[in-house]
């Protein structure tokens, strides 16, 4: 099995991109997402490490990853796999889940891999009818509000701890606000040290103890993640794009784009019209 990654966005239902990939010698390193992933395993099996443990990831079982949930994945054994996959949008989620509970939905959902024959092949079949690009029918909009409320109400919420010897959650906050207020900006070690009145030494272990990155891998990851959005966008430029998430040198954002996910950036691009 070689090496194929294909994303769709659906036209009809923005903030949903859908995945499907054939991985044998690419592997995903520990990374996270700025929106939910649904993943589904159709052929071999792939391990994924989230929050301390190690799960096999298969036939009948769904990877569940919220925003900033760490993570990585690779085959089994090394041994190719195929994967499906749902990105989406915590807006919509909140959207539908809120049409589905008649109340405002705060999603605050823990990272799971749920034991689910009946809910998985539902939300491949759903994934195979959009995939077809024939429009999100009256059938289809019901099996996704009615499979994400079943998921959903199998997961447990997140459980919000400091971690010993990391940041606070404020200082946290701060972090990721700044870099997103000035993404577009080089951001140095001793601006987020400076932030949490850490010395740039405390603010690089604490940082790692949170995350379980390096300050420059997690913000590498933040630049990628921030571009999938852009890139959701009819009509950007890939330079624009670019330039946008403060990477000046499009060749290193190509490269960078691929290593994260697979494809090059003009695969990703949202072609509607």
């Amino acid at each position: 099995m070689q090496d194929r990654i294909e994303y769709q966005h659906v036209s009809e239902m923005p903030g949903l991109v859908l995945g499907d990939g054939c991985y044998s010698d690419f592997h995903f390193d520990p990374h996270y997402h700025l929106d939910y992933h649904i993943g589904l395993v159709t052929d071999g099996v792939q391990r994924q490490r989230f929050q301390g443990q190690s799960v096999l990831l298969g036939h009948g079982r769904i990877s569940v990853m919220p925003p900033g949930e760490i993570h990585d994945g690779h085959g089994e054994d090394n041994d190719s796999y195929r994967m499906k996959t749902f990105r989406l949008a915590p807006q919509l989620l909140c959207h539908d889940m809120s049409d589905v509970s008649g109340r405002l939905f705060t999603p605050e959902l823990a990272g799971d891999m749920l034991e689910a024959p009946g809910l998985a092949n539902g939300l491949l079949q759903l994934h195979q009818n959009l995939l077809k690009g024939e429009g999100v029918s009256l059938g289809a909009e019901s099996s996704w509000l009615e499979l994400l409320a079943v998921m959903v109400r199998q997961l447990q919420p997140v459980q919000f701890a400091e971690i010993k010897g990391g940041l606070s959650q404020r200082h946290w906050q701060w972090v990721q606000e700044y870099c997103n207020a000035h993404l577009c900006e080089k951001i140095k070690l001793e601006q987020l040290a400076a932030l949490c009145g850490l010395s740039r030494f405390q603010f690089l272990r604490r940082f790692e103890r949170t995350t379980g990155l390096t300050p420059h891998a997690w913000l590498i990851r933040f630049r990628l993640e921030r571009a999938c959005l852009l890139l959701g966008a009819p009509g950007v430029s890939i330079a624009g794009v670019s330039q946008a998430v403060g990477f000046y040198d499009q060749s290193h954002f190509n490269r960078a784009f691929r290593q994260a996910y697979g494809v090059a950036p003009s695969a990703y691009l949202n072609h509607a019209a």
